[in-house]
């Protein structure tokens, strides 16, 4: 994938084992799904990075 692509709400679900549900609540309750921040589109869809499996993986090794 390119760095600067994005994703879909469902494609992360897939990515992280959870319903796309999961996210979405996430989201609407603390501003972030573990630390990624996603791009609102005017529809109401939400893009996330395509490499958040690494961003969050570089967050928890940067906490030990």
């Amino acid at each position: 994938m390119q760095p600067n692509t994005s994703i879909t709400t469902e494609a992360l679900a897939v990515r992280f084992f959870v319903k796309p549900n999961s996210i979405r609540s996430a989201y609407c309750r603390d501003g972030h799904y573990f630390g990624l921040r996603p791009t609102k589109l005017p529809n109401g869809r939400l893009l996330w990075p395509a490499d958040a499996l690494e961003q969050i993986a570089e967050k928890q090794a940067g906490a030990k």
